[in-house]
């Protein structure tokens, strides 16, 4: 049958038309010609669809862009180029054929396919931002969306092709043609979305360039002398990467656990890399590093003393990110640490690295009088550094739980690894494999100074045993399901 005797009856209630062209679009996504006799391609129809299609592209880029995103007017412009020549294809077939009901056919399947499409992808984005999608499938996702895309375009095609009987040639032709277009239209809208990030040049204010050696000088100046004949413990955080808060958050929390529940209060450092703290604490560079643990290694007791050190930040093999723009930093390696670490005097020492392929650290740390723990095995990625998240997975099961319910690090460390592997396991990711390892020296010493370091807060453990136990007295307790209620995702080393 041909497109000339085509004929459209539209029905008489609007929720019945829209309905059917529902109901045709689902049949022209599985390249079926029973699409023509549902379709009500009214103007009415055309218009409402239009709006539907736009509105669902809009909630889309909305979910999909970044904080602090605006609304783009090149994006919308960007959009609305295809669904304009479809419209000018039904317009150029309905005068062909000599009917004029074909002029709104294609247009109005391919919004309402589009609608669907925008709709299906808003509902993985907003499941996405929640953290409730597997973590395999956010590579999987993009290309996903393309395909959804180009098959709505290609169905469309395929079912007036059949409809016009048109031979398989001039069909692979068509619809090579039309991919190649398609997939480049596509990523145009990808690079101009509806909402776009407008990038921001990193500036240095003036204030924060005299502030910061000021900044530097007072926090090394307020790290006290040790007591002699007894331990002291001394901590020093490092959160390397600025574009995320996480980072920076993570290492301020866990100095205030050291700080509030472990007494290293006046002997404590903070260095941090953050875009919104310039003017408040000193950043985190190679030079202040090694400043720091000097600093630190001529006010402790080498003999008596232990360093926490933390460093949170994105990794890869032997590397923790240093970044700051618009500082040009060297990123922090394992070897260079190690140095430091030596020059400073610090003997004892407890290390977390918490960040991606942490592992790589430990062969180049590790000594008789040191603990190493890392959030990963050297070949893995460790997750949770994301803009929303306060702590990073390891950081949150190490420091904010297992340290507060355990009196050794090996038993926090064995916690921490449970729970970490629990949320991976969940997510669906990877698992990260967290990595200790004690020196032959340090596990002869490390539970005396645990002893030291775990004395402060015994009060406060046997309390939550004792409530715990109380409360398991009283009622059933099923499993813990609170922790997956707030996960964040991440994607990144």
């Amino acid at each position: 049958m041909s497109l000339a005797s085509l004929k459209t009856v539209s029905l008489q209630r609007f929720s019945l038309n829209f309905a059917a062209n529902i109901i045709a679009t689902l049949w022209m996504l599985v390249g079926s010609t029973r699409a023509f006799s549902w379709v009500k391609p009214t103007f009415i129809q055309f218009a409402v669809f239009a709006l539907l299609a736009l509105g669902s592209n809009v909630l889309f880029s909305f979910l999909a862009a970044e904080h602090g995103s605006i609304f783009n007017e090149q994006g919308l412009v960007s959009y609305l180029i295809w669904p304009m020549i479809i419209l000018l294809g039904g317009i150029i077939l309905a005068r062909r054929a000599g009917n004029q009901a074909l002029v709104f056919v294609p247009v109005v399947l391919w919004l309402v396919a589009d609608t669907l499409s925008a709709l299906l992808q808003s509902l993985v984005q907003f499941l996405g931002s929640y953290g409730w999608l597997p973590g395999w499938s956010y590579s999987f996702l993009p290309i996903l969306f393309l395909v959804l895309f180009l098959w709505q375009t290609l169905a469309l095609l395929w079912i007036f092709f059949r409809r016009l009987r048109i031979s398989w040639w001039e069909r692979v032709i068509v619809l090579i043609g039309a991919v190649a277009l398609l997939t480049i239209w596509q990523r145009n809208v990808a690079d101009q979305p509806i909402f776009k990030q407008i990038p921001v040049e990193s500036v240095l204010e003036e204030a924060a360039l005299y502030e910061q050696p000021r900044l530097l000088q007072q926090a090394l100046n307020s790290i006290d002398s040790s007591t002699d004949g007894k331990t002291d413990w001394y901590f020093m955080g490092v959160a390397g990467f600025s574009d995320q808060n996480v980072f920076r958050s993570e290492i301020n929390k866990v100095r205030e656990l050291f700080d509030v529940r472990f007494g290293t209060s006046g002997r404590s450092l903070a260095l941090i890399n953050n875009t919104y703290s310039w003017l408040d604490e000193p950043v985190a560079t190679k030079t202040s590093v090694l400043r720091g643990l000097k600093r630190i290694g001529q006010q402790m007791n080498a003999d008596e003393d232990v360093l926490m050190l933390t460093l949170s930040s994105h990794g890869n093999e032997d590397i923790i990110q240093l970044a700051n723009p618009p500082l040009a930093m060297e990123n922090l390696d394992a070897a260079w640490l190690r140095e430091a670490l030596d020059a400073s005097g610090v003997r004892w020492r407890v290390i977390v690295v918490s960040a991606c392929y942490s592992g790589s650290f430990i062969d180049e740390l590790a000594s008789p009088t040191t603990v190493i723990i890392t959030a990963s095995a050297a070949d893995k990625m460790s997750f949770g550094c994301t803009n929303t998240a306060e702590m990073t997975y390891f950081g949150q099961a190490f420091f904010a739980e297992s340290l507060r319910e355990n009196t050794s690090f090996s038993a926090a460390f064995k916690d921490a690894a449970y729970r970490v592997q629990e949320r991976e396991l969940y997510m669906g990711f990877e698992p990260s494999e967290p990595q200790m390892v004690i020196g032959s020296l340090m596990e002869t010493a490390l539970p005396a100074f645990e002893q030291v370091l775990f004395d402060k807060t015994l009060p406060s453990v046997a309390s939550i045993k004792n409530d715990t136990a109380s409360t398991s007295a009283s009622i059933n307790i099923g499993p813990d399901t609170d922790s997956k209620a707030s996960i964040d995702i991440d994607s990144t080393p």
